[in-house]
C-alpha cells in the first residue's frame, strides 16, 4: 500500500485542552494545528521542524511533496550529511504542506466530486528516528485524541497489520496487544492486509506495518464492519507507520538496522471531526473561501450537494475553486509556477480547471479567481507567512495565466469542431489522441475535454487516452532509469554495512586545498589515499579486475562530488608503484558521508591499496570560475531588481553556468547591460574571495546573507566576495557584498573569471527567468562574434536602403540574407543585450524587405497580366503559361487577371527550368458552383505528380514536368468537362 499523509506549518492560537466530556466544536483550525504541535513539543520533547516547500529537495521521484516524511527521507535512507543538523534528529514534529496531484498520488480529477478530496492539504506528523517505537507511539496518539482534543473513545476504532500470506509476513500481534492494554475493546481492534495496513515509501526503500485510527461520525453503535469499507460515516484520521523493513529491488524485505516511526494525520479531516462537521468544506478552513466565491459569482450560495442532486454542478464548482485556489497560492508562493513540464505542467492544469469552473459554471467575471488569494492568505497566512508576503505576485501570475487559457479555449473549441466534422458519425468516439493533445499541449483539463465533446453528442475514447498517458509515463520512467543506471547508489543497508565494518566516512576536505603560486597560477596538489571499500554493482567486494566498472570509497579524496549545483570533478588515480596505469574517475557522488568514485578499473584494485589522486585541473578551475561568477550574478540581480529576488535553481559546469531567478518579466536590454558591467567591474578589481567555516547560528547573523531552502551542515561554509567574513560578523559594519552559504569550490580572487557574458536570458516559465552565461575565452569570443554580426547587420541595412527601387530578384536575395542573419543572431552565443538589439533591427529590415518585395511582385504581376489579357482576348476560360519563378507572383498575376476579367476561369502554369518544377495557380468567379478552384488545382497538380490546396475561389500548388504543354491542354479540358456537365 502506498499512502501519503498530510502536514503543515506553525501558527495560530494556542490549543485548548479539553477533557473527554467536553465539547470539541470550539476548536478553530489554527487551534487544532497548534494543539498538535504543543502536545509533542512541550509534553513529549519533540523538536519542531518547519514545513518544507512543496517542491521536493533533490528528489526526482516526486513532482510535489506529498507526505510529511518527504523531507526526512535522507534519515530513513541513511544518506543525510553527517555534518548536518538532520543527523541529530531523534523526535520531530511538524505540520507539512502537501500537494496530491500528478504522479502516483493524484486526486485532481476527484476534487469537487465529493466533500473530502483535496489537491492541497496539511499533514500533521510526529517522528521517531531510532528513539521510541510502537508502544509510545500508540499511547501518545490515544492521549492526544481523547484527552487533549476531547474525542470520545467510543467513536474510535483501530486497525493493525493482520499479516500477508504471500510475502510470509506474520500479523503484528505486538501492536494489537498495545491497543488492548491501552483499553481499546477487542472488537474495535481490527486486522487488515497489506493494502490497508502496510506502508511503503515507494517501489523500494524503508517500509513497515502501520496501525490506523478511525472515527465514527455517527456514534452510539458498533461500526467495526464499516472500517476501511469506504463508508463516509467511518473515516481514517491518523496513520501510525512503524518503519521496520527495507523493500529491496527484488521485492524482498530486509529488517532495517534502525527502527523508526512515521505518522501522519490530515488537518482538514481532523478539523472536520473536531468542529462536528461531515464535510471538510464546512470547516473554517474553507467557509471564508466559499463565501468569497459566492460574492464574486453569479450563482446562489454553496449548499454542499454532490452527485445528481448537484444540478449544474454548481456546488462541485464551489469545491473545485476553493480547493484549487489554495493549491495555486501555496505552490506559487513556494516558487512552483504554471508551466509546460513536470510539477509546473500539473499546476497549469489545476489553474485551468479552476478557471473553467469559476467562469463557465459559477459565472464569475475574469479575474475573480485571483481575487480569492487574499482570503487564502487570511486563512493560512499565520501558518505560512509567505502567503501574506507574496499575495500580489500570486495574483499577477494567476491573472496572466487565466488570460492565456481563455485564448486557448477558443483554439480548443475550433480543434474539437474540426475533428468532429472529419468523423464519419457523431456516434463514433472522439479520438483519444486529439483529447490527449488538448490536455498535454494546450493544458485542457481532461474533464473539460469530456464536457465539450459530450455537449456535441459524442464521447472521448478514454481507452486511447489512458494508453497515451501510460506511454508518456513509461517514457519518463525509462528516462529516469537511463540517467540512474550507471550510478552506484548506496542504500540504507549498504551504509549500515559500511558502518558495521568500521569503514570511516570519507575526509573530502582536500578538495578545498588549493592555492595560487608566485605567477598567480592555481595549484591543485595530488592527494594520497587508501581504498576502504569496493563495490561491484551494489555488492561489496574485496577486489575488482581490469575492465570492471566499480565504486571506490577512499579514506580521503580531493575530488568534489556533485552537490550544491556544481558538477562533480573528473580525473584519475594511480596505484603506488604503477605510474603508467591510470584509473579514470568518471563520476563522484556523496551519500551518508561516503564519497563514491565511479571507476572503470584499468588493472586489479584491492581494498587497502594506496593510490594517488589527480584532478583534471582544467575542468576543476573552469567550474570554480563559473561558480564564483554565479555568486556575482546573483548579487548583481538582487542589486538590480531588489533584495526580494530569489534564486530558483542553478547549475555550474566547466562550459557554462545556469541561474534561475524570480522576476515578473524578462530583463530589458538596459538591465542586461548593467549586469554585464557590474560583474566586469568586480572581475577587473580582482577582489579576494573569502571562505570560512563557522557555526551555523553565527553565520545566520550576517546581514544580507543569501541562503536557499535546504538543510545546511553545522558548521557551514560562508563565501564572501571582497569583504572578510570577520568584518561581516561585526555588527558595526554596513558593507554590502555577495555573501552566501555554499559548499562549492570557488576562486581565491575574481580576476580569474577574466570576462563574463550573459548569452541567454528568457522566461523559463511565468515569473522565473533563466540566465545562461559564459566566461573567459568563451566570453571574449561571444563579444567578438556579436561585434561581427553587428557589422553584418549594419552593412545589410545600408544595402537594403540603397536598393528600394531595385529589381525583384535582388530584393528577394536581400530578404534571404536577412533570414540567414536572423538565424545566426538567434542561435549564436553573443551578449544577450546585443542579441535583442540586433533582433529588433532585423525584424525592421524584414518588414522593409517584405514591403519592397510585395510592391515589386505586384508591379511584375500587373505587367504579366496585361500581356496575357492582350494575348487571350475576352476568353471566359483562360489557361496559359507564364514565365515566372515565384508562386506568389503567379498567384498575384491570376488575381489581377480575375480583377480585370471577373467572369473568367483563370489558371496559370509556370515552368521552372532546369529543375522541372511547375508552379500552378487558379481562380474562379465568386458564386461559380460548377467548378471549385481547389478541385481544379488538386486535379492538375496530381496530373503533374504534385499537390495543391485552397478554397472554392482560389488555389495554388506545384508539380513537375519537362513539358507543360500536355498539362495545359489537360487543365483546360478538365475545366470544360466540369462546366459543361
Amino acid at each position: 500500500m502506498f499512502r501519503t499523509r498530510l502536514c503543515v506549518s506553525v501558527g495560530g492560537l494556542r490549543g485548548l485542552r479539553l477533557s473527554s466530556s467536553s465539547s470539541a466544536s470550539g476548536f478553530s483550525s489554527n487551534q487544532v494545528r497548534q494543539t498538535f504541535l504543543d502536545f509533542f513539543q512541550q509534553k513529549h520533547r519533540h523538536r519542531f521542524v518547519p514545513s518544507s516547500p512543496v517542491r521536493p529537495r533533490g528528489d526526482p521521484s516526486l513532482l510535489f511533496v506529498n507526505a510529511g516524511m518527504n523531507q526526512f527521507k535522507p534519515i530513513f535512507l541513511g544518506t543525510a550529511d553527517p555534518r548536518s543538523e538532520m543527523v541529530n534528529y531523534r523526535r520531530v514534529v511538524n505540520s507539512q504542506k502537501c500537494i496530491r496531484a500528478g504522479g502516483k498520488h493524484n486526486d485532481l480529477e476527484d476534487v469537487g466530486r465529493d466533500v473530502y478530496h483535496h489537491t492541497f492539504f496539511e499533514m500533521l506528523g510526529n517522528w521517531s528516528f531510532g528513539d521510541y517505537f510502537k508502544e509510545e507511539t500508540c499511547a501518545m496518539a490515544w492521549s492526544l485524541l481523547t484527552e487533549h482534543y476531547g474525542i470520545s473513545p467510543d467513536r474510535l476504532y483501530v486497525s493493525y497489520f493482520g499479516g500477508d500470506g504471500e510475502s510470509g509476513l506474520p500479523a503484528d500481534q505486538e501492536t494489537r496487544e498495545i491497543w488492548l492494554n491501552i483499553g481499546v475493546p477487542a472488537d474495535r481492534v481490527l486486522p487488515f492486509g497489506p493494502r490497508e495496513n502496510f506502508w511503503e515509501m515507494g517501489d523500494t526503500g524503508p517500509c513497515g506495518p502501520c496501525t490506523e485510527i478511525h472515527y465514527d461520525h455517527i456514534g452510539g453503535r458498533n461500526a467495526a464492519l464499516l472500517v476501511n469499507s469506504h463508508s463516509p460515516d467511518v473515516v481514517e484520521i491518523w496513520n501510525l507507520v512503524f518503519m521496520q523493513y527495507n523493500r529491496e529491488a527484488d521485492h524482498s524485505l530486509r529488517p532495517l538496522p534502525k527502527l523508526s516511526v512515521d505518522t501522519g494525520m490530515g488537518l482538514e479531516r481532523l478539523v472536520t471531526v473536531l468542529q462536528g462537521k461531515r464535510s471538510n468544506y464546512d470547516t473554517d478552513l474553507f467557509t471564508p473561501l466559499l463565501t468569497a466565491i459566492q460574492e464574486r459569482s453569479g450563482c446562489g450560495g454553496y449548499r454542499g450537494r454532490t452527485g445528481e442532486s448537484d444540478e449544474g454542478k454548481v456546488d462541485m464548482a464551489y469545491r473545485v475553486v476553493a480547493d484549487h485556489i489554495r493549491t495555486l497560492s501555496v505552490c506559487i508562493a513556494d516558487g512552483v509556477y504554471p508551466g509546460m513540464s513536470g510539477a509546473e505542467l500539473v499546476l497549469r492544469r489545476i489553474l485551468r480547471r479552476a478557471v473553467r469552473f469559476c467562469i463557465e459554471v459559477l459565472q464569475a467575471p475574469q479575474g475573480a479567481l485571483a481575487s480569492l488569494v487574499p482570503t487564502v492568505a487570511h486563512i493560512l497566512g499565520d501558518a505560512f507567512p509567505e502567503l501574506h508576503r507574496d499575495t500580489d505576485r500570486i495574483m499577477d501570475i494567476i491573472n496572466e495565466n487565466e488570460q492565456q487559457f481563455l485564448a486557448s479555449l477558443q483554439r480548443g473549441r475550433r480543434l474539437i469542431e474540426n475533428t468532429l466534422r472529419t468523423t464519419e458519425s457523431r456516434q463514433q468516439l472522439f479520438p483519444g489522441a486529439v483529447a490527449w493533445s488538448l490536455h498535454r499541449n494546450l493544458g485542457f483539463p481532461l474533464d473539460l475535454v469530456d464536457l465539450m465533446v459530450e455537449e456535441r453528442g459524442t464521447r472521448v475514447d478514454h481507452t486511447e487516452v489512458e494508453c497515451l498517458r501510460a506511454q508518456e509515463e513509461k517514457r519518463r520512467s525509462e528516462l529516469q532509469l537511463s540517467e540512474m543506471e550507471n550510478q552506484l547508489r548506496l542504500d540504507v543497508h549498504s551504509l549500515a554495512l559500511l558502518q558495521s565494518r568500521a569503514v570511516p566516512q570519507t575526509d573530502d576536505s582536500p578538495k578545498y586545498q588549493y592555492s595560487l603560486d608566485a605567477h598567480n597560477q592555481y595549484v591543485f596538489p595530488s592527494c594520497q589515499a587508501s581504498i576502504q571499500a569496493l563495490y561491484s554493482g551494489q555488492t561489496l567486494v574485496s577486489e575488482v579486475t581490469r575492465g570492471q566498472s566499480c565504486g571506490v570509497i577512499l579514506d580521503r579524496t580531493c575530488f568534489y562530488s556533485e552537490q550544491g549545483g556544481q558538477s562533480h570533478d573528473q580525473g584519475y588515480f594511480i596505484r603506488d608503484g604503477e605510474q603508467e596505469v591510470l584509473h579514470p574517475v568518471e563520476m563522484v557522488s556523496l551519500a551518508g558521508g561516503y564519497v563514491v568514485h565511479q571507476v572503470t578499473a584499468a588493472d586489479t584494485l584491492r581494498i587497502g591499496d594506496s593510490v594517488l589522486l589527480h584532478l583534471d585541473q582544467g575542468q576543476r578551475l573552469a567550474c570554480m570560475v563559473k561558480h564564483t561568477a554565479t555568486h556575482l550574478l546573483s548579487w548583481a540581480l538582487r542589486g538590480l531588481l531588489g533584495p526580494s529576488t530569489e534564486q530558483r535553481g542553478s547549475h555550474v559546469t566547466a562550459d557554462r553556468l545556469r541561474f534561475d531567478f524570480s522576476v515578473k518579466a524578462s530583463l530589458s536590454i538596459s538591465q542586461l547591460k548593467q549586469l554585464d558591467c557590474f560583474v566586469q567591474d568586480v572581475v577587473t578589481e580582482n577582489q579576494t574571495v573569502y571562505v570560512e567555516e563557522i557555526p551555523l547560528d553565527r553565520a545566520s547573523t550576517i546581514p544580507g546573507l543569501r541562503t536557499i531552502d535546504e538543510v545546511y551542515p553545522d558548521p557551514v561554509r560562508v563565501v564572501s566576495v571582497g569583504v572578510p567574513i570577520s568584518e561581516l560578523l561585526d555588527s558595526r559594519t554596513d558593507r554590502q557584498t555577495s555573501v552566501e552559504l555554499c559548499c562549492g569550490t570557488h576562486l581565491l580572487r575574481t580576476g580569474a573569471i577574466e570576462d563574463l557574458v550573459v548569452v541567454s536570458e528568457r522566461q523559463r516559465l511565468k515569473g522565473v527567468s533563466r540566465i545562461v552565461a559564459v566566461t573567459g575565452d568563451q566570453a571574449r569570443q561571444a563579444r567578438e562574434v556579436g561585434q561581427a554580426l553587428t557589422q553584418d547587420v549594419e552593412s545589410l541595412s545600408a544595402r537594403i536602403k540603397a536598393s528600394i527601387s531595385s529589381c525583384l530578384p535582388s530584393a528577394q536575395q536581400l530578404a534571404k540574407e536577412v533570414g540567414v542573419l536572423s538565424d545566426a543572431v538567434d542561435n549564436t552565443p553573443i551578449p544577450q543585450w546585443q542579441r535583442r538589439e540586433l533582433q529588433s533591427l532585423l525584424k525592421a529590415l524584414q518588414r522593409s524587405s517584405n514591403t519592397t518585395i510585395r510592391k515589386l511582385e505586384t508591379r511584375e504581376a500587373a505587367v504579366k497580366a496585361q500581356s496575357l489579357l492582350e494575348k487571350n482576348g475576352d476568353k471566359t476560360l483562360l489557361v496559359d503559361s507564364v514565365d515566372l519563378d515565384s508562386l506568389s507572383v503567379v498567384m498575384k498575376t491570376v488575381n489581377q487577371i480575375s480583377d480585370r476579367a471577373p467572369a473568367s476561369l483563370v489558371m496559370l502554369l509556370s515552368h521552372q527550368q532546369p529543375s522541372g518544377k511547375v508552379l500552378c495557380a487558379c481562380q474562379v468567379p465568386k458564386g461559380f458552383t460548377a467548378l471549385s478552384a481547389n478541385d481544379w488545382a488538386v486535379a492538375v497538380c496530381s496530373f503533374l505528380g504534385g499537390a495543391a490546396g485552397g478554397s472554392m475561389l482560389v488555389a495554388k500548388g506545384t508539380g513537375s514536368s519537362s513539358d507543360i504543354t500536355e498539362a495545359l491542354r489537360w487543365a483546360e479540358e478538365y475545366a470544360r468537362n466540369k462546366t459543361n456537365s
